[in-house]
């Protein structure tokens, strides 16, 4: 493969060896400027839901790296020993609540951030935006088209925002490509390509979790994939209006010939290549095994019980507004962990890759793979590596671009997304990496068309959900 000529400072170079983001300087976010309308004070903020990822990204790393901007006001969950570890865990001294709506009664909130369980992110935000408070909500929005709509209605009459955490969006690779897009260096966007790939650890864990049960997180096609919309969204600029689906569940939940009641009491744990041992996490076994008493959550549950009903295997055709036709793919149950991406435009190609085995230069350990995406620390050993992005105009030669590469935190995401916004700095605004009620909408009605067209077998219109009409360009 041939590298770019070095012949000067042309657009392709500065692209390549800078960014466009290097180039921009720090400006205040306009997405986000009612939160930020009072520099002089914190921001009291609330948290509803003290899972692992409430307790650690929204909790920990927020309380950790933002305490001169924020204070915690309030935690809630319905089990109360979770709440009673998550406050020492956080490091926080705020009132603990297993009432939400007293909570709200109560206390004076700037910001609520939702990290429950899928199926009831709805009630919190529309709950949030109707006493005018802004609310930050994980991934996915919600779980169904009904949920939906009440979360729009409920952002239409409230004077608060509610903020969407697609942190992928942030993340530095992702933020390469939109700029090689934006910059047209393989002309009009047409179609995309895109295979993500979770592997017999990261994709099994779902399978043992809540996640593994339709009516709470709407299946992987939200919860999983909502990022992975979004992502299309935002690299195409354009609304979707149909989808076409194909989907099962071949390989987890019935579909083996022994199961347990989870793997701590297991009598097959030496026959069963997806034993997970939870004793071996402090941190789970505290949050978690220590309070199953409050509310029956079992954490190391069996991905081979009877109840599981979501799909393992995924496939989904997007048709935008512009015309630009998406083919995507979700595996649960890969020897390794990553994606491909190829986009297509009119002059040329943009491909990039992550955690191919054979395309990268040294092994990974699977197990740890999506603990290095959730880590928060600025270093890790995986830093050294580089992503490989590759863009060709038609009759050219290839352009090799080794982008330093950076795992940790969902690419870096995570941090310049709270950078955003709870301190409102954003590097360039064109970029359009605030996500708000529609952009939340968009994602979950892509995954929810989606399972409808499996289920109905036939192709969903967006329109068809809820009033939210689809638009050819999202920013004009």
């Amino acid at each position: 493969m041939t590298k770019p000529e070095k012949t000067g400072l042309s657009r392709r170079s500065f692209i390549q060896k800078t960014g466009i983001t290097a180039a921009g300087s720090m400006v205040i976010s306009p997405a986000f400027s009612n939160i930020l309308n009072d520099l002089n004070r914190k921001k009291r903020v609330a948290l509803v839901g003290t899972g692992i990822r409430g307790v650690s990204f929204f909790g920990k790393f927020l309380n950790d790296e933002y305490a001169d901007v924020v204070e915690f006001v309030g935690l809630c969950d319905i089990n109360p020993g979770r709440l009673k570890y998550a406050k020492e865990h956080i490091g926080v001294d705020c009132p603990l609540y297993t009432d939400f709506d007293e909570m709200l009664a109560k206390e004076e909130i700037d910001i609520l951030m939702v990290t429950t369980v899928d199926s009831t992110h709805d009630e919190f935000i529309v709950k949030g935006l109707e006493k005018n408070i802004n609310v930050v909500t994980e991934k996915p929005m919600t779980t169904d088209e009904e949920k939906c709509q009440s979360i729009i209605d409920a952002q239409r009459n409230s004077k608060a925002k509610l903020i969407m955490a697609f942190n992928y969006r942030y993340g530095k690779l992702f933020t390469k490509l939109k700029e090689i897009i934006e910059a047209r260096e393989i002309g009009e966007l047409v179609s995309i390509d895109l295979n993500w790939y979770l592997n017999t650890y990261h994709g099994a864990s779902y399978f043992r979790r809540w996640h593994g049960i339709t009516a709470k997180s709407g299946t992987l096609l939200l919860h999983k994939s909502a990022h992975h919309f979004d992502l299309l969204n935002w690299f195409i600029g354009s609304d979707p209006v149909e989808v076409t689906a194909y989907g099962d569940l071949e390989k987890y939940g019935k579909n083996n010939s022994f199961r347990g009641e989870n793997c701590r009491s297991c009598s097959l744990k030496d026959e069963c290549k997806f034993y997970w041992d939870i004793t071996k996490n402090d941190t789970y076994m505290k949050l978690y095994v220590e309070n199953e008493e409050y509310d029956g959550y079992i954490r190391d549950n069996c991905v081979w019980r009877e109840e599981i009903d979501i799909f393992d295997k995924h496939s989904v055709q997007i048709k935008y507004a512009n015309n630009v036709i998406v083919n995507y793919s979700l595996t649960t149950y890969s020897p390794f962990e990553g994606f491909r991406f190829g986009f297509n435009g009119k002059d040329g190609r943009l491909e990039t890759h992550e955690g191919i085995p054979w395309r990268d230069s040294e092994s990974v350990d699977q197990s740890k793979v999506h603990e290095k995406e959730m880590n928060q620390s600025s270093h890790t050993e995986a830093d050294l590596q580089y992503h490989e992005i590759v863009y060709q105009r038609n009759f050219e030669k290839p352009n090799r671009i080794e982008y330093p590469y950076f795992r940790a935190g969902h690419w870096g995401g995570d941090k310049l997304m709270f950078d955003e916004i709870f301190r409102g700095e954003v590097i360039d605004p064109k970029l359009n990496h605030a996500a708000d009620v529609r952009d939340g909408s968009l994602a979950v009605l892509i995954g929810i068309a989606a399972r409808t067209s499996i289920n109905e077998k036939r192709p969903v219109k967006i329109a068809e959900l809820t009033e939210l009409m689809p638009r050819k360009n999202k920013w004009g």
